[in-house]
């Protein structure tokens, strides 16, 4: 019995070794790792990671292991907290302290941190985070470079969750979901000194997005749940080339393509707030909704070309 709640969870920095070690973030803010195989959910790390406050998501990245989306990975294991108090905390879960603690450059308006996701982790030396937060704000923070800010953003809503389409490859695609029945995807690929990474803005559910999810399969399609307790099923189109010229300044600018609703469903009568796909078997997914009830579904019409 734990003495909070437990608020997020993530298996993305288990190898191979510790494939049945789980990492959960709790309301008290304790980042623990329990062993859920025949130790039988034992406690085997812990840490104080939010200050006191709810710890709102956590990813995981590294470690020689293999991710939920399906793919290898590199580097380190590591973990990385999204905090009430506005902090992303990454952990080498072999030491008890933070290798890294980011935060917004004036901590004085630091705001709730709701999501986090690891990206960019393409090599030993490589990483990034991405965090999203209550007020819009996008941040992201180059770990290689001592956690410094690369870019940031602002999206208008608060975010609800952020997916990189692959972490263990170089920065491609990123979708972020938002309040207000919003999502946006980025192109990583290039970045303009002024403007940043190009995006995309679509409306979906009309309700909060609460989560975007890649399929491990095809990292250009992915699904988007809903307050409405629908599951839409979307692909990216790219372009015909990825890269123009800035208009004025004649530098490389990222061109956007376009996304295409493959599938859409109203599932639960409740918000779908929890999701995955299965790295095995194309198209099956298991998910949970606020109405108590966890499904296992088979998603259909997923791509057809």
């Amino acid at each position: 019995v734990r003495p909070h709640g437990i608020k997020c969870s993530t298996m993305g920095a288990s190898s191979v070794a510790t494939k049945h070690h789980l990492a959960v973030g709790d309301f008290g803010g304790y980042l623990s790792i329990l062993d859920v195989g025949e130790r039988g959910g034992q406690e085997v790390y812990a840490v104080q990671a939010g200050g006191g406050q709810i710890i709102n998501a956590i990813d995981g990245v590294g470690g020689g292991g293999t991710s939920s989306s399906g793919s290898g990975r590199y580097g380190a294991p590591e973990l990385a907290t999204a905090g009430k108090d506005g902090l992303v905390r990454v952990y080498d879960p072999r030491v008890s302290d933070a290798v890294a603690t980011l935060s917004p450059a004036d901590e004085s308006t630091s705001r709730d941190c709701w999501a986090v996701a690891f990206g960019n982790s393409y090599n030993d030396q490589e990483r990034s985070v991405c965090a999203g937060y209550d007020n819009g704000d996008i941040k992201l923070f180059d770990l290689k470079m001592g956690g410094k800010i690369r870019w940031e953003t602002n999206c208008s809503n608060g975010v609800t969750s952020v997916q990189f389409d692959r972490p263990d490859i170089e920065m491609n695609k990123l979708v972020v979901t938002t309040l207000e029945s919003r999502f946006h995807v980025y192109d990583m690929r290039t970045q303009h000194p002024k403007e940043g990474f190009s995006h995309l803005t679509e409306r979906a559910h009309r309700s909060t997005v609460w989560l975007a999810k890649h399929l491990p399969q095809n990292r250009d399609i992915y699904a988007t749940c809903g307050g409405n307790g629908g599951l839409n099923i979307y692909k990216y189109h790219n372009p015909i080339s990825r890269t123009g010229k800035h208009a004025e300044d004649g530098a490389a600018v990222g061109v956007m393509g376009n996304v295409e609703l493959l599938n859409s469903r109203i599932i639960s009568t409740q918000p779908i707030v929890s999701f995955d796909w299965s790295p095995d078997k194309d198209g099956l997914a298991v998910m949970a909704a606020l109405d108590q009830t966890i499904r296992v579904q088979l998603v259909t019409k997923l791509d057809k070309y």
